[in-house]
């Protein structure tokens, strides 16, 4: 991507900034897409992007800050004028010979993206189109993609860091649309992995799209649900997207070294019910946001955020890791050149407990079982959230009972932790993309079910 004696010239300009650290971060990344709707080919896409990110940290007064900057030009002649344009009079650290980072790949692609037609892929989503459109007269619309990208990245340092890393995902999708009375319901499911074409082999689209179609007619027949304060029982995998979003984000550095998060300065207390462990884990083999190493070139690692409640870690990048003077923990990550890094989750998970399902449903004289999670708006400074529930159903004398739609869930996030008293037993984890300063990147959420013992359950149509 780039040899060693421009690498070597190009931080050296860039460090003239008075900076005591520069970074080069290079990439070329290839996204390949195919998306259906009604069993049309609605889009198909190949795109390249080719790239390079140039960062330097600067101290002053105390303070830590950074300078960067980017470019789809990567000849050597316009990457030193690009750190040149960083560059004021100041001191210049002189920069070590590189040590080439050995990076082991433990996410391989076993059918590479690009090894089969596009024409084969459609017809697997047709198939997938084709069951859900069968499954009810009133499934009105589908939906399949199917998606991969490929990255390329080298990230080169000041400290002497050589490392490349090849990052191969795919994605496919089955969505379903039910209507009745004018009113629209819709339901997907969006399983992906650090795999190529295996995905397929992996996940059974037609029962994908039959989940999504049942789904979607469950809903749409269903009454409004009812509102108020009650005991809510969260499904696991994307039930964890509540965890995600309300305290994930505020165990992130991005926040905590600016003290804007409700988490700031309380490692070694008791933050959530001791039947909480929460887990950010980077190296899980295939995993969707598992990554060899992360945006800043450390190996990943998995790192325990909370145990038995009591809060362990936070996710720290280099950054913010010198402000908060915490070693970084592998959790750096952007979504191309165009971003500068920052903390963010990989794959992130409440660890599984010791009771079941029926445990958990039979202790609940009254309540909602949030099946499926949808999407929601949370405030990261306080942890307030507000989550709409995809699929749920009312919980009566300890059993399911009938389908409600519109629910939206309300709290705040330390509180919710906090008020956790039942853990299932099997953790799930589901694919998302989560967005933040640093841009889009691929995350899994997950958990197993759990039962928050009072949260606020609001209404929608």
């Amino acid at each position: 991507m780039i040899s060693q004696s421009v690498a070597y010239d190009v931080l050296t300009a860039a460090l003239a900034s008075g900076g005591d650290f520069a970074e080069i971060f290079i990439e070329t990344t290839r996204r390949n897409a195919i998306s259906l709707v009604n069993g049309g080919v609605e889009r198909a896409s190949s795109v390249i992007t080719h790239g390079c990110g140039i960062r330097v940290f600067i101290a002053a007064g105390g303070a830590y800050g950074a300078l960067y900057s980017y470019t789809n030009d990567t000849s050597a002649e316009s990457l030193l004028r690009l750190a040149k344009s960083m560059a004021k009079d100041g001191a210049c650290v002189k920069v070590p010979p590189f040590a080439v980072k050995a990076v082991e790949n433990a996410h391989i692609a076993e059918k590479y993206p690009g090894s089969v037609k596009n024409s084969d892929i459609a017809r697997m989503l047709t198939l997938a189109h084709e069951r859900a459109s069968s499954y009810d007269p009133l499934v009105t619309q589908t939906a399949c993609t199917y998606a991969d990208v490929e990255q390329n990245v080298a990230i080169i340092n000041s400290e002497g860091l050589w490392a490349e890393d090849k990052r191969v995902r795919a994605r496919v999708s089955a969505g379903a649309t039910a209507t009745l009375a004018g009113e629209k319901q819709s339901a997907v499911n969006s399983p992906g992995a650090s795999a190529g074409l295996e995905i397929f082999d992996m996940y059974d689209m037609e029962q994908l799209a039959e989940q999504s179609a049942r789904s979607a007619v469950t809903i749409v027949k269903a009454k409004r649900c009812p509102v108020g304060v009650m005991p809510v029982v969260i499904g696991d995998g994307f039930g964890g997207v509540i965890f995600h979003e309300a305290c994930g984000h505020a165990l992130e550095a991005t926040s905590v070294a600016k003290n804007a998060s409700v988490f700031a300065g309380k490692l070694g207390e008791a933050i959530a019910s001791p039947l909480v462990t929460a887990v950010d884990d980077g190296t899980i083999p295939g995993e969707w946001g598992s990554l060899n190493i992360d945006d800043e070139g450390e190996r990943t690692r998995k790192n325990t955020l909370i145990e038995n409640g009591v809060l362990k870690s936070y996710m720290v990048d280099k950054l913010n890791g010198r402000v908060m003077g915490m070693a970084p923990t592998g959790s750096s990550r952007r979504e191309s050149y165009r971003f500068a890094p920052t903390s963010r989750m990989t794959n992130t998970y409440i660890a599984s407990g010791g009771s079941s399902f029926d445990d958990i449903i039979s202790a609940t004289p009254y309540g909602l079982y949030a099946k499926k999670m949808g999407g929601g708006s949370v405030q990261p400074a306080t942890g307030d959230f507000n989550f709409f529930v995809t699929e749920a159903y009312l919980i009566r004398d300890g059993k399911i009972a009938e389908p409600v739609r519109g629910a939206t869930l309300i709290g705040k996030g330390s509180k919710t932790l906090m008020d956790i008293d039942m853990v299932s037993d099997g953790m799930r984890m589901e694919q998302g993309v989560c967005g933040s300063i640093s841009g889009a990147v691929p995350t899994n959420v997950g958990q197993p079910v759990i039962r928050v013992k009072r949260l606020t359950v609001g209404g929608r149509g």
